[in-house]
């Protein structure tokens, strides 16, 4: 069986431009599946509003000097997504495990955060050679709440204990509880806090970022869209004011998009709070972290 049976077909694909699976580098696929959220719900509907928004964005990157519509990208379309939590999971990391068994880059379109959770276990025996960047407001480490073990503020310490990545280095926090810390502590996770991004910049970050990268062989990159600023994504489920720019979440992206990442997904819009700001933002990312990959592919 083809686990890409699980998804529906979708009116829109990703930035238009549509190969057939076997010729494809890049497989899209969407996961409308926000059942765990705690403050504002929305993110299932997330996947569709950033493809629509991807459709209105030229496709040439004056940062990588590459244009999205020379890529062979593939959108398999949505997963039919369960209710429960763990299934979704399941089902997120048997779709992962064949489209990088097929030798291609799966690039998740959220949904909320527990998402990476599926995508991280789909990285099987590469995972222990995998260093996990997750662009966040929050770290994500919480053992519990409201009584569940698994949602979007508990993963990353699933992650960390389950999938065991060879690291974890979270990027752009500025939210978190004492028990969330301590664990960070314990269990060797780091992170870089907004403020150090703005006060010191993000190439300069980027820098740092990219020297602690280095000794792994795998990259796995997870955006979520609370990472930035309210100010320049307000539709988020749980937006944390004193976030990043775009320009400075594009800027370490980027600059960790070389030829050791296995894939990226990016999550946590919920498209009803704006305008469709947010969910253009996203798809410019997308764009962005896409041709940076082509850019280094060819290098």
């Amino acid at each position: 069986m083809s686990y890409l049976e699980l998804f529906t077909s979708q009116l829109n694909v990703f930035g238009g431009m549509q190969k057939r699976f076997e010729e494809a580098k890049y497989v899209v696929f969407g996961v409308p599946f926000d059942a765990t959220s705690t403050y504002r719900s929305g993110a299932r509907f997330a996947p569709q509003a950033i493809r629509q928004a991807s459709l209105n964005i030229e496709s040439y990157s004056f940062r990588s000097g590459v244009d999205f519509e020379d890529l062979a990208v593939h959108d398999a379309g949505d997963l039919d997504v369960s209710l429960e939590a763990a299934k979704t999971v399941d089902m997120i990391r048997l779709v992962v495990e064949e489209i990088l068994a097929a030798g291609k880059m799966p690039v998740a379109l959220g949904g909320e955060h527990t998402v990476t959770l599926g995508t991280a276990k789909g990285l099987g025996a590469k995972a222990g050679k995998t260093a996990i960047v997750s662009f966040d407001a929050h770290l994500d480490l919480r053992r519990e709440l409201m009584g569940s073990t698994l949602s979007h503020t508990s993963f990353m310490q699933l992650i960390s204990e389950d999938v065991k990545p060879a690291k974890i280095v979270e990027v752009g926090t500025r939210s978190a509880s004492k028990e969330e810390l301590a664990y960070a502590k314990k269990a060797g996770v780091e992170f870089f806090t907004s403020q150090e991004i703005i006060k010191q910049g993000s190439l300069l970050i980027g820098e740092q970022l990219r020297d602690k990268l280095l000794p792994y062989d795998n990259l796995y990159l997870t955006v979520d869209m609370d990472v930035l600023d309210p100010a320049f994504a307000p539709a988020v489920q749980n937006p944390e004011p004193e976030g990043i720019s775009t320009t400075d979440l594009l800027d370490l992206a980027c600059a960790l998009c070389d030829g050791r990442v296995l894939g990226f997904d990016v999550v946590e819009n919920a498209p009803v709070y704006d305008q469709g700001i947010s969910v253009v933002a996203a798809a410019k990312i997308i764009f962005e972290m896409l041709c940076q990959l082509e850019k280094n592919r060819q290098l």
